[in-house]
């Protein structure tokens, strides 16, 4: 099986047998027909992905990576916060009739702040420190901007990045406040690989280690019996991911500058509830 695979099939197992539920709890999230979604939960799961041995996509079901991809660049190359300019649909359900989420996300990403060096935003710092000062401790993003927080639609769960060289290999940490386990942990887990990825390359550097730190790692409640059932799956190999060596500017990276080779999954067609 793929290291994705079973990461994920220990981290599911873990919080069902060891979690903590919140039925005694008011809870926020709500399911389509009104009712409360409540959450079995493991606080503070970290795991490690070796970039240079795999690329972690699951394969227990179908992870759609160029959905996955076309969000990160959203967020990470166009830095804007307006649903219209995804071609996925995923962020629709949380933005207004103009189709922004408010100072979320991209938004943060892109305001200008001053450094030694110059303004620039929070992405353009860390490509120039990876290419001018790359043995610095400082690289890093944060977009949970407090004094905005009342003017986003969603508080930022994957909110911070720290870059990291060791020798000639870039790693990479993510904070993630929050995570649905089924509906996005591998989702999060192949966007960030593959930013690592991409920054490595335009840096002249290899890809190193992505860490990934879940704060609160939960499964919903109506997602139990999917989980149950999907972790119970067959499992492959994991893909050989490509990337496009031809490119050497971060932002002329695209959704087709990536594909998998011998991507083999499981069908999985049971229909998964979103609570918002």
């Amino acid at each position: 099986m793929s290291r994705a695979d079973n990461i994920f099939i220990q981290n599911c197992r873990e919080i069902l047998k060891e979690g903590v539920w919140d039925r005694e709890q008011e809870v926020r999230p709500r399911w389509e027909d009104g009712e409360k979604a409540h959450t079995i939960k493991k606080f503070g799961i970290v795991n490690r992905y070796d970039l240079s041995k795999e690329f972690p996509i699951l394969t227990l079901r179908r992870t759609f990576l160029k959905s996955a991809v076309d969000e990160l660049l959203w967020i990470w190359q166009a830095k804007s916060n307006n649903v219209k300019e995804l071609k996925t649909r995923v962020w629709d359900q949380w933005a207004n009739e103009e189709g922004s989420i408010g100072k979320a996300y991209g938004y943060q990403l892109g305001i200008k702040h001053h450094y030694p060096e110059g303004d620039m935003d929070q992405v353009d710092k860390v490509l120039y420190d990876l290419k001018h000062n790359p043995y610095s401790r400082r690289i890093m993003t944060n977009i949970y901007n407090f004094s905005d927080l009342s003017e986003m639609a969603l508080y930022p769960c994957a909110y911070s990045m720290t870059f990291n060289v060791s020798g000639n290999r870039l790693n990479a940490v993510l904070n993630q406040r929050s995570q649905d386990m089924l509906t996005a942990n591998n989702w999060n887990v192949c966007q960030y690989a593959v930013l690592t990825m991409m920054f490595a390359q335009v840096s002249k550097l290899e890809p190193g280690e992505l860490l990934h730190i879940i704060a609160d790692a939960h499964i919903y409640d109506r997602h139990v019996p999917i989980v149950e059932k999907l972790i119970a799956g067959e499992t492959h190999p994991a893909p050989k991911f490509i990337l496009d060596s031809s490119v050497d500017d971060f932002y002329k990276f695209n959704r087709d500058s990536f594909k998998l080779e011998a991507y083999e999954y499981n069908e999985f067609t049971d229909k998964i509830p979103v609570a918002i």
